[in-house]
This record gives C-alpha cells, structure tokens and sequence, in this order.
C-alpha cells in the first residue's frame, strides 16, 4: 500500500474521529443527527485502511471526504461501496477502483472508457447536457440493474446538478463493451469510447455492476476547476453560493435547449 497514501487518509481519518459525541444531558434532535452522522461519516472513513493500489491518495482523499459529506447532510445513506474513477488518468490505464467500505479492501482494479466528446486517450471534456455524449464528473449512487441495448447495466443517479444530475435521464450507466480491451489499447493507443458512459471489459462489467448495485457510491474525479470550487460535497464547509446555483441554473437552460 502507498505510505502517503496512508499517512494522508489515517490523519483524514482522525480529523473525522474528534466529532464530539452528543453533549450529556437531555439530548436534543440536532445533537442527535449530529452524533448519527459522525457515527455514519467514521463507517465510510474504514475504506482507509484498504489496498488503494495505485489511486492518487488525494483523489482518493476528496472521494472519501465528499461521500462523508453526503451521508452527514443525509443525501444518502451510508454505502457499502466506493467506486473511484480518475479521469485524469490515460484510458490505457486501469483507472477504477471499487473498495469494500466496511473492510476497506480493494476488489477490482479495472479499465474504463469516457465519453466519445470527452478525449481520445486523456479525458478533457465534460458535460451534463443532453447528447453531449460527454462523461460527467461528481458523485453519483446507484440503483438498480435493466438488461438494454448495451447488455447488463445498472443505472446511476446523479447528486450535482450542473455537473452530472441529468445522468438518469441521459442514460449514462455502467455496463459492459467489447471496446474496453488492452489489447485493442495497445493497437490504437487509447481504448474505445462511450456515449458517456463508464463502461468496462465485458468479461467483468457483470462482477462489478453486482457488486456496487443498489445504493453504492462512484466518485469521478478530474481537476475541473468549476467542479471543484463549486461542488458542496466537496465543499461541505461551505454553505452553497450563487457561483454554484449560476452553474447549475446554466446547464438546465442548456439542456432544456438542447430537448
């Protein structure tokens, strides 16, 4: 495992740990949501004691402070797993990781693609609107499983509007495709691309998608300054601004254009 990477997250995970318990005496509504979430926010920091094999500890960093974030404001519920995708990363290089929240252990390492708008090798491009056939960036959990045009897939429900909320609706989901292949990596300099979508190698979309069906987390990172700066989720110290309200009222216009 990545010394850094340990020292980085151990400490992330002490910072979590000094939440103060409900304070003694009668307990109120607030001290009680508070001492839950703490409670929530320090089963997901357990991921840290896991493989990371390879993932950035600081991408690793924002996936687990954003999923803490998500639990504590009550968005969602504590996830059995975390799905890390880094597009910063060539698509010639496994760049997702699934870990076993509870264990914190690593149980795939996989390739996968991005949108076909998004780049050829490296990944540049992002979107949310409709037909963009853009990846999108943030946090999503996801749902259930349908057998469609692409096979075996499972939805995913974006939670950043502005940034990957239209996912329901422009269909990007997780799902197998012969294009996710080292070998035809090595032939072409770059695996295939998606429509939006973060497929994988055919042989272990199925695995996967079991896997992290039905209320896991994915994360998909790439430093977009916009997202960054504006995301609450990684921003969960900070109240929303009207810089973040801007983003997400803009891509709705667009979207409602582009329909």
């Amino acid at each position: 495992m990545n010394r850094r990477a340990v020292t980085i997250l151990i400490g992330f995970v002490c910072l979590i740990g000094v939440v103060p318990a409900a304070i003694s005496g009668p307990a109120t509504a607030a001290s009680a949501r508070a001492a839950a979430g703490a409670a929530k926010a320090r089963a997901v920091m357990t991921v840290a004691a896991g493989d990371t094999s390879g993932v950035s500890p600081s991408v690793l960093q924002l996936a687990i402070g954003a999923v803490s974030c998500a639990v504590n404001s009550g968005d969602i519920d504590a996830p059995r797993t975390l799905t890390v995708i880094d597009y910063s990363l060539p698509s010639t290089e496994p760049r997702l990781w699934v870990f076993d929240v509870p264990s914190g252990r690593m149980l795939f390492k996989e390739l996968v693609a991005h949108g076909k708008n998004t780049g050829e090798n490296l990944a540049t491009n992002f979107s949310d609107v409709m037909n963009s056939r853009q990846s999108s960036l943030g946090l999503f959990v996801t749902r259930d499983t349908y057998v469609g045009s692409n096979g075996y897939s499972l939805r995913m429900n974006g939670l950043e509007p502005g940034f990957n909320g239209n996912a329901l609706d422009r269909a990007i989901v997780m799902h197998g495709a012969p294009y996710v292949d080292a070998a035809l990596a090595k032939q072409q300099g770059r695996i295939g691309r998606s429509w939006g979508c973060p497929a994988l190698r055919e042989a272990i979309a199925r695995d996967v998608i079991d896997t992290v069906r039905g209320g896991g987390v994915i994360f998909s990172y790439y430093p977009d300054k916009d997202w960054l700066t504006s995301s609450r989720f990684l921003n969960c110290d900070r109240p929303a601004t009207k810089d973040t309200e801007a983003v997400a009222t803009k891509d709705t216009k667009i979207t409602k254009k582009t329909l």
